[in-house]
């Protein structure tokens, strides 16, 4: 049985979809935290599969080679900084009260009539430093009041406002899901960001502007007086930035968003249009290394959006450590994965699912997208879903010479796959069942509708540009 296991092409294919209905039943039955699970299930595959202990886990004297750190560290040192230093970004932002700056702008520029596209676009555009539930707290308040004043049902103001943060917070760096599985299939930021762009604005489109006119006319909630009142409260509480100052100018909010953008595109195309060990290549790389392009926008923002508006560094040093607490279970997930990937390719497990597909005729993007949705729809998290399928896809896309466009069309997928059929498992259906006062009902046929076509229309897509790069 061991032997078969080992060496056999059905044992290796049984040991991938017994290691995934096991993280699955711990996650979902016995509710382990996604990250303990990924790591017990990867050792077990990894013995199973008869890796040697020396390199799984290493020895007392030295463990640095071993499949265990290197699984965590190569990935961890990819996108660590990264998701850090974008956590931070947005967290200035937020308090310096930029997004009520985009919000009133678009609102002035689009009129009552079209606030519902105003709103969509503020999530869009706000949505690209900013988490997705630090986004929904945020911008809540506005869409409450913009839905007061009109008369009409939240919905249609509340879903234009989640598309855009939810294509951003799947398809965007610096968010963790994109950039931690551009990390595990090794593909470059600048890559990531114009297929992301490609994707999510036709998927809010037809998600965020059609279906939302469309369902916010047949599904009636009114804005419940308390829950505007709340929301303000909350707000004050915590500091978003409504405190007596003048606000930031929307083009100062708007250069500090798209500074790192576009500092990584230069260097991307810097590294493809430039001879190669010049000095403006240099530069170009320099810059455009993410980490270093998300660096200097910090430092702007605590410069021209902190310190120089008034903020003292005691409130700017509080306001970095609250913001960076959710990221260390997140940095632990995308580490558990990252091993994981790397036992799957250690084994040859990646290897035999690569020759049955060619065998089959599976398109990989369409594999990607499959398995992404299976493991977002069982355990309900987007993160989990993207680094354990692309821990799975790593080892198959290794040796298919893939180009960097092609590679960041697959990331897509994965993400893509990662959003579709919010339902009960998932905290986000929660926090906007709760945020927009809409009942379990409701919040199915409005927020876990909505979710699925952005899944469906970016992986489509997704799948139609890869048909051409």
């Amino acid at each position: 049985m061991i032997d078969w296991l080992q060496h056999s092409t059905g044992g290796l294919l049984t040991l991938a979809v017994v290691s995934i209905a096991v993280l699955l039943l711990l996650i979902i039955k016995f509710k382990v935290e996604p990250f303990i699970a990924l790591i017990v299930v990867a050792l077990l595959v990894a013995l199973l599969a008869g890796v040697p202990v020396e390199t799984l886990v290493g020895s007392a004297q030295k463990a640095s080679d071993s499949l265990l750190e290197k699984g965590f560290g190569s990935i961890l040192g990819h996108i660590a900084a990264i998701i850090g230093l974008g956590t931070l970004l947005g967290a200035i932002l937020e308090a310096s009260g930029g997004a009520q700056v985009l919000m009133d702008k678009l609102m002035n520029a689009f009129g009552e009539k079209r606030a519902p596209v105003a709103i969509g676009l503020a999530g869009l555009i706000f949505g690209v430093p900013v988490f997705f539930d630090i986004g929904i707290f945020v911008l809540a308040p506005l869409v409450y009041v913009a839905a007061k004043r009109s008369g009409k049902s939240i919905v249609l103001f509340a879903m234009p406002l989640l598309a855009g943060l939810s294509v951003m917070h799947a398809f965007m760096p610096p968010h963790p899901g994109p950039v931690a599985a551009a990390g595990l299939l090794k593909v470059s930021l600048g890559w990531i960001i114009i297929m992301g762009l490609a994707v999510a604005i036709p998927a809010w489109f037809v998600g965020g502007v059609l279906y939302s006119y469309w369902i916010g006319k047949r599904i009636n909630v009114p804005v419940p007086e308390e829950m505007l009142a709340a929301a303000e409260a909350a707000r004050a509480e915590n500091g978003s930035g409504d405190d007596g100052r003048e606000p930031p100018s929307l083009g100062l909010v708007l250069a500090i968003i798209g500074l790192p953008l576009v500092l990584i595109l230069a260097g991307t195309f810097g590294s493809i249009l430039l001879t190669k060990g010049s000095k403006l290549y240099s530069v170009a790389t320099f810059f455009g290394t993410p980490a270093v392009a998300l660096t200097i926008s910090v430092l702007l923002a605590f410069w021209l959006l902190g310190f120089r508006r008034g903020m003292t560094r005691e409130k700017v040093a509080e306001l970095s450590a609250a913001s960076l607490k959710p990221v260390a279970m997140i940095l632990l997930v995308v580490g558990a994965g990252g091993f994981f990937g790397a036992v799957l390719a250690a084994t040859g497990i990646g290897k035999t699912l690569a020759n049955e597909l060619s065998g089959i005729g599976l398109p990989v993007i369409a594999l990607a997208y499959v398995i992404s949705c299976v493991i977002r729809i069982a355990q309900g998290s987007a993160t989990v879903a993207i680094v354990t399928t692309a821990g799975i896809v790593a080892p198959v896309v290794a040796d298919l010479n893939y180009s960097q466009p092609q590679l960041a069309l697959v990331v897509m997928a994965i993400a893509s796959g990662s959003i579709i059929a919010s339902h009960v498992n998932d905290g986000g259906f929660w926090i906007v069942s709760r945020y927009f006062g809409l009942s379990v009902k409701e919040t199915l046929q409005s927020w876990t509708v909505l979710e699925t076509i952005l899944s469906v229309v970016g992986f489509v897509v997704a799948a139609l540009i890869s048909l051409v790069v």
